[in-house]
């Protein structure tokens, strides 16, 4: 199969996981998450606004305000494909922009260095056993990770991992792949 198309059963797969499983997966990932060495040693952590049928980050942000940490959320800089992200004080300072998307206001919020983020959420669909993952297809995460110098970490279940994943010669693998069973480091 094709990117597009494990791109396409795997968003199926994920819509029809029932809510009630789905608020189970969310508590335990979040749950692996706030309790590892990785988050505890972070003070500023990056991390998107999920939508539909994307793990809920949520409860992860809410826990990071709660351990005093700093919230870092991106916004979109489509004609250039690029993520810059903002400090995210409060879910007052988000606006709903294309496709839905939630993001910071820019002039509401602090923009904060790639280089002061400790620890990267990155979103995805799919992950191999070596870190790499295929997302949602736009590329910003694959441009920002190009030169980010810290940790990364991804939520997933573990019907999203796979042996392989296709990978392109500007792909860059996770540092730590986070499932309800546990945490891998790569």
């Amino acid at each position: 199969m094709d990117k597009l198309q494990l791109r396409k059963s795997t968003i199926a797969k994920l819509k029809n996981i029932p809510e009630e499983d789905k608020q189970a997966i969310e508590r335990k990932l979040a749950e692996r998450l706030v309790s590892s060495t990785l988050w505890n040693e972070a003070d500023r952590v990056g991390i998107t606004m999920s939508q539909g049928f994307e793990w809920d980050t949520t409860p992860i942000i809410e826990a990071a305000w709660e351990h005093n940490k700093i919230v870092c959320v991106p916004k979109c800089i489509p004609q250039e494909k690029k993520l810059t992200f903002y400090q995210l004080d409060s879910y007052d300072q988000l606006e709903v922009v294309y496709y839905n998307l939630l993001e910071p206001k820019p002039v509401e919020t602090r923009k904060i260095d790639k280089a002061a983020i400790d620890l990267l959420i990155v979103p995805g669909l799919i992950f191999d056993k070596g870190g790499f993952r295929i997302g949602f297809g736009g590329g910003y995460y694959d441009r920002f990770l190009m030169d980010y110098p810290n940790e990364t970490a991804s939520l997933l279940h573990g019907s999203q991992l796979v042996e392989k994943v296709p990978t392109e010669e500007f792909d860059l693998a996770i540092n730590h792949l986070i499932t309800e069973d546990g945490m891998d480091k790569f």
